[in-house]
């Protein structure tokens, strides 16, 4: 596969958004941490670029974050976080590439990449208390991947679709 310096930059951009956005929302009551704010870019990128810069970057960012800045803790909270964004952006990226290419399927795609990294998300969660012999019940599952990331959820869906093809039409990357 090769990987064009366009997109090496674009993956640098994402992953640099990565550790800057938490900074941002991390101030906000209540709801900083509920945004999510480093699943977005990876989402970017998983429709900008093809799924493998997408995993790299997934997998790298929570690990930056915790060296450089110390959260989100290694574990189990940066584990789970490492795998779910992988599987965002590898979700991202092959489903964008398999549906039609018009922005109702964008926001399918979306939706669909968000859902599948909260279950990868849920399943590694599972393993970690497994291991570490935690509970984690539907409950936990359900309340963690849904209900205290809401707003979140909004967020990503308001405004992931149009900075995509915004970027899409701006650097002239086609279907």
């Amino acid at each position: 596969m090769k990987i064009r310096v366009r997109e090496l930059t674009i993956a640098a951009a994402c992953l640099a958004l990565c550790l800057f956005l938490p900074s941002l929302t991390g101030h906000i009551p209540q709801y900083g941490r509920a945004i999510s704010p480093m699943h977005i870019p990876v989402l970017i990128l998983g429709f900008l670029t093809g799924w493998p810069l997408a995993l790299l970057v997934g997998l790298l960012a929570p690990l930056l974050s915790f060296f450089l800045f110390g959260m989100p803790s290694l574990l189990p909270t940066g584990l789970a976080m490492m795998f779910e964004l992988a599987a965002y952006g590898v979700a991202a990226s092959l489903l964008r590439r398999a549906f039609p290419k018009n922005i109702g399927f964008l926001y399918a795609s979306l939706a669909l990449s968000m859902l599948i990294g909260r279950a990868v998300w849920g399943i590694v969660s599972l393993v970690i208390a497994g291991i570490a012999g935690t509970e984690f019940t539907w409950a936990v599952f359900f309340a963690s991947a849904f209900v205290k990331t809401l707003p979140g959820i909004v967020v990503h869906i308001a405004i992931v679709p149009p900075i995509v093809a915004g970027l899409r039409r701006a650097l002239r990357i086609a279907d």
